[in-house]
Protein backbone atom coordinates (compact mmCIF):
# COMPACT_ATOMS: atom_id res chain seq x y z
CA UNK A 1 0.00 0.00 0.00
CA UNK A 2 1.18 3.41 -0.66
CA UNK A 3 2.21 6.51 2.16
CA UNK A 4 2.38 9.49 1.14
CA UNK A 5 2.54 8.00 -2.61
CA UNK A 6 5.40 5.66 -1.64
CA UNK A 7 5.10 2.06 -1.58
CA UNK A 8 5.14 0.60 1.59
CA UNK A 9 5.06 -3.02 3.15
CA UNK A 10 4.96 -3.49 6.50
CA UNK A 11 8.26 -5.44 7.30
CA UNK A 12 11.13 -5.58 4.73
CA UNK A 13 14.66 -7.07 4.66
CA UNK A 14 17.55 -3.59 4.78
CA UNK A 15 20.19 -3.34 2.06
CA UNK A 16 22.58 -5.40 4.10
CA UNK A 17 20.22 -8.46 3.50
CA UNK A 18 20.57 -9.33 7.29
CA UNK A 19 18.66 -6.52 9.12
CA UNK A 20 15.56 -6.08 8.71
CA UNK A 21 13.13 -2.69 8.67
CA UNK A 22 9.59 -2.50 10.34
CA UNK A 23 6.76 0.20 10.56
CA UNK A 24 6.77 1.28 14.42
CA UNK A 25 2.53 1.08 14.99
CA UNK A 26 2.73 2.15 18.87
CA UNK A 27 3.55 5.79 17.17
CA UNK A 28 0.49 5.40 14.92
CA UNK A 29 -1.55 7.93 14.12
CA UNK A 30 0.32 10.74 15.25
CA UNK A 31 3.35 9.61 13.92
CA UNK A 32 4.96 7.82 11.35
CA UNK A 33 8.41 6.06 11.90
CA UNK A 34 10.00 2.66 10.84
CA UNK A 35 12.36 0.84 12.88
CA UNK A 36 15.57 -1.36 12.05
CA UNK A 37 15.28 -4.73 13.60
CA UNK A 38 18.95 -6.01 14.11
CA UNK A 39 18.88 -9.43 16.32
CA UNK A 40 16.42 -12.16 17.50
CA UNK A 41 15.62 -9.90 20.68
CA UNK A 42 14.50 -6.93 18.64
CA UNK A 43 12.33 -9.02 17.11
CA UNK A 44 10.91 -10.53 19.85
CA UNK A 45 10.25 -7.12 21.87
CA UNK A 46 8.85 -5.28 18.35
CA UNK A 47 6.22 -8.42 18.57
CA UNK A 48 5.82 -8.26 22.42
CA UNK A 49 4.99 -4.61 23.36
CA UNK A 50 3.42 -4.21 19.70
CA UNK A 51 5.17 -2.46 17.62
CA UNK A 52 4.31 -5.31 15.07
CA UNK A 53 0.65 -6.47 15.47
CA UNK A 54 -1.56 -8.64 13.36
CA UNK A 55 -0.87 -12.55 13.26
CA UNK A 56 0.28 -12.59 9.46
CA UNK A 57 2.32 -9.62 10.44
CA UNK A 58 3.67 -11.15 13.91
CA UNK A 59 4.45 -14.49 11.74
CA UNK A 60 6.64 -12.60 9.10
CA UNK A 61 8.53 -10.61 11.78
CA UNK A 62 8.97 -13.97 13.98
CA UNK A 63 10.20 -15.64 10.49
CA UNK A 64 13.16 -12.96 10.40
CA UNK A 65 13.91 -12.97 14.02
CA UNK A 66 14.91 -16.49 13.25
CA UNK A 67 16.87 -15.40 10.08
CA UNK A 68 18.94 -13.05 12.75
CA UNK A 69 19.27 -15.40 15.30
CA UNK A 70 21.01 -18.34 12.23
CA UNK A 71 23.47 -15.56 11.03
CA UNK A 72 24.74 -15.40 14.65
CA UNK A 73 24.70 -18.66 15.67
CA UNK A 74 23.55 -21.33 13.00
CA UNK A 75 23.30 -24.60 15.55
CA UNK A 76 21.07 -26.89 16.10
CA UNK A 77 21.18 -25.59 19.87
CA UNK A 78 20.79 -22.20 18.42
CA UNK A 79 17.57 -22.80 16.45
CA UNK A 80 15.61 -24.44 19.16
CA UNK A 81 16.23 -21.19 21.58
CA UNK A 82 15.48 -18.99 19.15
CA UNK A 83 12.05 -20.77 17.84
CA UNK A 84 11.27 -20.73 21.73
CA UNK A 85 11.57 -17.05 22.83
CA UNK A 86 9.80 -15.94 19.71
CA UNK A 87 6.82 -18.98 20.64
CA UNK A 88 6.78 -17.33 23.86
CA UNK A 89 5.98 -13.30 22.93
CA UNK A 90 2.31 -13.43 21.81
CA UNK A 91 0.10 -16.69 23.31
CA UNK A 92 -2.86 -16.64 20.88
CA UNK A 93 -2.37 -15.91 17.16
CA UNK A 94 -1.49 -19.26 15.49
CA UNK A 95 0.48 -17.59 12.40
CA UNK A 96 3.43 -17.27 15.05
CA UNK A 97 3.73 -20.74 15.44
CA UNK A 98 2.78 -21.67 11.66
CA UNK A 99 5.71 -19.31 10.56
CA UNK A 100 8.26 -20.53 12.92
CA UNK A 101 7.35 -24.39 12.32
CA UNK A 102 8.03 -23.26 8.56
CA UNK A 103 11.01 -21.84 9.49
CA UNK A 104 12.66 -24.86 11.49
CA UNK A 105 11.50 -27.71 8.51
CA UNK A 106 13.02 -25.09 5.92
CA UNK A 107 16.94 -25.51 7.75
CA UNK A 108 16.73 -28.13 10.48
CA UNK A 109 18.39 -30.69 7.71
CA UNK A 110 20.68 -28.51 5.88
CA UNK A 111 25.00 -28.02 7.01
CA UNK A 112 25.26 -25.22 8.84
CA UNK A 113 26.73 -23.27 6.17
CA UNK A 114 23.55 -23.31 4.27
CA UNK A 115 21.09 -22.39 7.04
CA UNK A 116 21.33 -18.16 6.82
CA UNK A 117 20.76 -18.65 3.45
CA UNK A 118 17.85 -21.20 3.21
CA UNK A 119 16.21 -18.90 6.12
CA UNK A 120 16.32 -15.90 4.94
CA UNK A 121 14.79 -17.13 1.90
CA UNK A 122 12.13 -18.44 3.16
CA UNK A 123 10.94 -15.66 5.22
CA UNK A 124 11.32 -13.98 1.75
CA UNK A 125 8.53 -16.15 0.59
CA UNK A 126 6.26 -15.68 4.07
CA UNK A 127 6.02 -12.50 3.22
CA UNK A 128 5.80 -12.79 -0.90
CA UNK A 129 3.05 -15.81 0.00
CA UNK A 130 1.35 -13.71 2.50
CA UNK A 131 0.97 -10.90 0.05
CA UNK A 132 -0.51 -12.98 -2.54
CA UNK A 133 -3.22 -14.58 -0.22
CA UNK A 134 -4.32 -11.62 1.34
CA UNK A 135 -5.08 -10.09 -2.49
CA UNK A 136 -6.63 -12.75 -3.14
CA UNK A 137 -8.79 -12.84 -0.11
CA UNK A 138 -9.59 -9.79 -1.32
CA UNK A 139 -10.79 -10.86 -4.45
CA UNK A 140 -13.53 -13.18 -2.75
CA UNK A 141 -15.00 -10.58 -0.66
CA UNK A 142 -14.98 -8.16 -3.34
CA UNK A 143 -17.57 -10.28 -4.90
CA UNK A 144 -19.79 -10.45 -1.90
CA UNK A 145 -19.56 -6.69 -1.57
CA UNK A 146 -20.31 -5.98 -5.28
CA UNK A 147 -23.31 -8.66 -4.76
CA UNK A 148 -24.15 -6.43 -1.93
CA UNK A 149 -24.06 -3.05 -3.98
CA UNK A 150 -26.28 -4.99 -6.31
CA UNK A 151 -29.38 -4.80 -4.68
CA UNK A 152 -28.79 -0.85 -3.28
CA UNK A 153 -29.78 2.53 -4.93
CA UNK A 154 -27.60 3.96 -7.27
CA UNK A 155 -24.97 5.91 -5.41
CA UNK A 156 -25.81 4.11 -2.30
CA UNK A 157 -22.53 3.18 -0.68
CA UNK A 158 -21.75 -0.26 0.93
CA UNK A 159 -21.57 0.02 5.20
CA UNK A 160 -19.84 -1.82 6.74
CA UNK A 161 -18.42 -2.68 9.73
CA UNK A 162 -14.72 -3.71 10.87
CA UNK A 163 -13.15 -4.46 14.52
CA UNK A 164 -9.97 -3.95 15.66
CA UNK A 165 -7.53 -3.63 12.63
CA UNK A 166 -6.73 -6.42 9.70
CA UNK A 167 -5.67 -4.13 7.45
CA UNK A 168 -2.42 -4.24 5.67
CA UNK A 169 -0.86 -3.04 9.16
CA UNK A 170 -1.68 -6.41 10.42
CA UNK A 171 -0.23 -7.86 7.42
CA UNK A 172 2.83 -7.48 5.39
CA UNK A 173 0.72 -5.93 2.54
CA UNK A 174 -3.13 -5.61 1.55
CA UNK A 175 -4.98 -7.07 4.87
CA UNK A 176 -7.32 -9.47 5.57
CA UNK A 177 -10.60 -7.92 6.54
CA UNK A 178 -10.11 -4.49 4.75
CA UNK A 179 -8.71 -6.30 1.48
CA UNK A 180 -12.13 -6.79 0.27
CA UNK A 181 -13.06 -3.26 0.94
CA UNK A 182 -9.62 -1.86 -0.94
CA UNK A 183 -10.31 -3.91 -3.84
CA UNK A 184 -14.00 -2.43 -3.87
CA UNK A 185 -12.94 0.89 -3.21
CA UNK A 186 -9.99 0.63 -6.00
CA UNK A 187 -12.89 -1.19 -8.26
CA UNK A 188 -15.39 2.11 -8.11
CA UNK A 189 -17.79 0.37 -5.39
CA UNK A 190 -18.84 3.07 -3.13
CA UNK A 191 -18.34 1.52 0.26
CA UNK A 192 -18.40 3.23 3.71
CA UNK A 193 -16.78 1.48 6.77
CA UNK A 194 -18.05 2.05 10.52
CA UNK A 195 -14.78 1.34 12.15
CA UNK A 196 -14.80 0.46 15.81
CA UNK A 197 -12.23 2.04 18.14
CA UNK A 198 -11.35 -1.05 19.75
CA UNK A 199 -10.64 -0.57 23.54
CA UNK A 200 -8.42 -0.93 25.09
CA UNK A 201 -5.52 -0.12 22.89
CA UNK A 202 -7.44 1.78 20.21
CA UNK A 203 -6.22 0.02 17.02
CA UNK A 204 -9.41 0.78 14.79
CA UNK A 205 -8.77 4.38 15.91
CA UNK A 206 -5.28 4.44 15.37
CA UNK A 207 -5.17 2.21 12.54
CA UNK A 208 -7.39 1.26 10.90
CA UNK A 209 -8.49 4.97 10.76
CA UNK A 210 -5.53 6.07 9.78
CA UNK A 211 -5.45 3.47 7.23
CA UNK A 212 -8.60 4.08 5.48
CA UNK A 213 -7.86 7.75 5.88
CA UNK A 214 -4.71 7.22 3.41
CA UNK A 215 -6.50 5.22 0.74
CA UNK A 216 -9.11 7.54 0.44
CA UNK A 217 -11.96 5.03 1.42
CA UNK A 218 -14.83 7.12 3.36
CA UNK A 219 -14.78 5.66 6.88
CA UNK A 220 -16.57 6.85 10.54
CA UNK A 221 -15.15 6.04 13.88
CA UNK A 222 -17.84 4.73 16.47
CA UNK A 223 -16.79 4.04 19.88
CA UNK A 224 -17.39 0.13 20.54
CA UNK A 225 -20.68 -0.36 21.26
CA UNK A 226 -22.71 1.68 18.54
CA UNK A 227 -22.52 -1.53 16.20
CA UNK A 228 -25.36 -2.94 17.54
CA UNK A 229 -27.82 0.25 17.38
CA UNK A 230 -26.49 0.74 14.04
CA UNK A 231 -27.46 -2.69 13.01
CA UNK A 232 -30.82 -2.01 14.43
CA UNK A 233 -31.40 0.91 11.99
CA UNK A 234 -30.57 -0.47 9.16
CA UNK A 235 -27.19 1.23 8.80
CA UNK A 236 -24.69 -1.86 8.49
CA UNK A 237 -24.70 -4.15 5.49
CA UNK A 238 -22.42 -6.33 6.48
CA UNK A 239 -19.58 -7.07 8.74
CA UNK A 240 -15.98 -8.00 8.45
CA UNK A 241 -13.24 -8.55 11.04
CA UNK A 242 -10.32 -11.05 10.47
CA UNK A 243 -9.59 -13.48 12.56
CA UNK A 244 -5.52 -14.64 15.18
CA UNK A 245 -6.62 -18.40 15.24
CA UNK A 246 -9.53 -20.31 13.19
CA UNK A 247 -10.13 -23.68 14.99
CA UNK A 248 -10.88 -26.68 12.94
CA UNK A 249 -14.15 -25.93 13.62
CA UNK A 250 -14.86 -22.62 11.85
CA UNK A 251 -14.89 -21.13 15.22
CA UNK A 252 -12.65 -17.46 15.28
CA UNK A 253 -10.48 -15.87 18.21
CA UNK A 254 -9.67 -12.21 17.59
CA UNK A 255 -9.56 -8.79 19.20
CA UNK A 256 -11.88 -8.87 22.30
CA UNK A 257 -15.60 -7.36 21.08
CA UNK A 258 -15.87 -9.41 17.65
CA UNK A 259 -18.51 -11.51 20.02
CA UNK A 260 -20.80 -9.19 20.55
CA UNK A 261 -20.42 -7.64 17.40
CA UNK A 262 -21.76 -11.38 16.03
CA UNK A 263 -24.33 -11.71 17.98
CA UNK A 264 -25.50 -8.10 17.10
CA UNK A 265 -24.96 -8.94 14.14
CA UNK A 266 -26.91 -12.40 14.00
CA UNK A 267 -30.11 -10.79 16.12
CA UNK A 268 -30.73 -7.99 13.09
CA UNK A 269 -29.39 -9.98 9.93
CA UNK A 270 -26.70 -8.79 9.09
CA UNK A 271 -24.11 -10.69 7.35
CA UNK A 272 -20.96 -11.41 9.66
CA UNK A 273 -18.04 -12.09 7.73
CA UNK A 274 -14.59 -13.37 8.89
CA UNK A 275 -11.48 -12.99 6.36
CA UNK A 276 -8.65 -15.02 6.67
CA UNK A 277 -5.33 -16.77 5.46
CA UNK A 278 -4.72 -20.57 5.79
CA UNK A 279 -1.33 -19.76 7.97
CA UNK A 280 -4.38 -18.92 10.88
CA UNK A 281 -6.13 -21.83 10.62
CA UNK A 282 -5.26 -24.40 13.69
CA UNK A 283 -6.22 -27.62 12.55
CA UNK A 284 -5.29 -28.57 15.77
CA UNK A 285 -8.04 -27.08 17.65
CA UNK A 286 -11.56 -28.46 17.53
CA UNK A 287 -13.48 -26.54 19.91
CA UNK A 288 -11.81 -23.02 19.60
CA UNK A 289 -13.83 -21.51 22.99
CA UNK A 290 -12.64 -24.64 24.94
CA UNK A 291 -8.93 -24.44 23.54
CA UNK A 292 -7.75 -21.72 22.42
CA UNK A 293 -5.31 -19.47 24.75
CA UNK A 294 -6.95 -15.96 25.61
CA UNK A 295 -3.84 -13.62 26.10
CA UNK A 296 -4.25 -11.44 28.98
CA UNK A 297 -2.05 -8.21 28.60
CA UNK A 298 -1.07 -5.52 30.91
CA UNK A 299 -4.12 -3.63 33.23
CA UNK A 300 -2.08 -0.09 32.18
CA UNK A 301 -3.55 -0.74 28.83
CA UNK A 302 -7.20 -0.54 30.56
CA UNK A 303 -6.59 2.65 32.71
CA UNK A 304 -4.60 4.64 30.34
CA UNK A 305 -5.16 6.00 27.38
CA UNK A 306 -2.10 7.27 24.69
CA UNK A 307 -2.92 10.48 22.56
CA UNK A 308 -2.47 14.40 21.50
CA UNK A 309 -3.14 16.95 23.88
CA UNK A 310 -4.31 20.69 22.70
CA UNK A 311 -0.93 21.59 22.25
CA UNK A 312 0.17 18.96 19.96
CA UNK A 313 2.07 16.99 22.29
CA UNK A 314 1.65 13.17 22.64
CA UNK A 315 1.21 11.67 25.83
CA UNK A 316 -0.53 9.00 28.27
CA UNK A 317 -3.17 10.10 30.23
CA UNK A 318 -4.76 8.19 33.35
CA UNK A 319 -8.38 7.57 32.83
CA UNK A 320 -9.33 5.51 36.23
CA UNK A 321 -9.01 6.32 39.52
CA UNK A 322 -5.40 5.24 40.97
CA UNK A 323 -5.14 1.60 42.35
CA UNK A 324 -8.43 0.59 40.44
CA UNK A 325 -7.93 -2.77 39.62
CA UNK A 326 -8.40 -3.73 36.09
CA UNK A 327 -8.39 -6.49 33.76
CA UNK A 328 -7.12 -7.14 30.37
CA UNK A 329 -8.78 -9.72 28.51
CA UNK A 330 -7.06 -9.25 24.88
CA UNK A 331 -9.39 -11.91 22.69
CA UNK A 332 -12.75 -13.61 22.39
CA UNK A 333 -13.70 -16.63 20.69
CA UNK A 334 -16.79 -16.03 18.31
CA UNK A 335 -19.02 -19.30 17.61
CA UNK A 336 -19.20 -21.08 14.34
CA UNK A 337 -22.98 -20.66 14.42
CA UNK A 338 -22.82 -16.62 14.27
CA UNK A 339 -20.86 -16.52 10.99
CA UNK A 340 -22.28 -16.60 7.89
CA UNK A 341 -18.88 -17.75 5.99
CA UNK A 342 -15.23 -17.66 6.09
CA UNK A 343 -13.50 -15.65 3.20
CA UNK A 344 -9.77 -16.90 2.59
CA UNK A 345 -7.11 -17.25 -0.22
CA UNK A 346 -9.20 -20.08 -1.76
CA UNK A 347 -12.87 -19.17 -1.57
CA UNK A 348 -15.40 -18.35 0.83
CA UNK A 349 -16.94 -21.60 2.14
CA UNK A 350 -19.00 -21.79 5.86
CA UNK A 351 -17.86 -21.41 9.16
CA UNK A 352 -17.51 -24.97 9.70
CA UNK A 353 -14.93 -28.40 9.51
CA UNK A 354 -16.84 -29.23 6.34
CA UNK A 355 -16.81 -26.07 4.61
CA UNK A 356 -12.78 -25.33 5.55
CA UNK A 357 -12.01 -29.03 4.29
CA UNK A 358 -13.94 -28.42 1.22
CA UNK A 359 -11.03 -25.67 0.53
CA UNK A 360 -8.10 -27.16 1.92
CA UNK A 361 -8.98 -31.51 1.52
CA UNK A 362 -5.36 -32.04 2.19
CA UNK A 363 -5.98 -31.66 5.12
CA UNK A 364 -9.05 -34.52 5.64
CA UNK A 365 -6.06 -36.92 6.71
CA UNK A 366 -4.76 -34.61 9.42
CA UNK A 367 -1.62 -33.94 7.34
Amino acid sequence: MKIDGKPYRTIWLNDDGRTVQIIDQTLLPHEFATVTLGSLEDAAHAIRVMQVRGAPLIGATAAYGLCMALAVDPSDEALEAAAATLLATRPTAVNLRWALDEMVAAVRNLPRGERRAAAYARAAEICDEDVAQCYAIGGYGLELIRAVHGGKGAGEPVNILTHCNAGWLATVDWGTALAPIYRAHDAGIPVHVWVDETRPRNQGAALTAWELGRHGVPHTLIADNVGGHLMQHGKVDLCITGTDRTAANGDVCNKIGTYLKALAASDNDVPFYVALPRSTIDWGIADGVAEIPIEERDAAEVTRLRGRDTAGRVAEFDIAPEGTNAANYAFDVTPARLVTALITERGVCAASREGLLSLYPERADGA
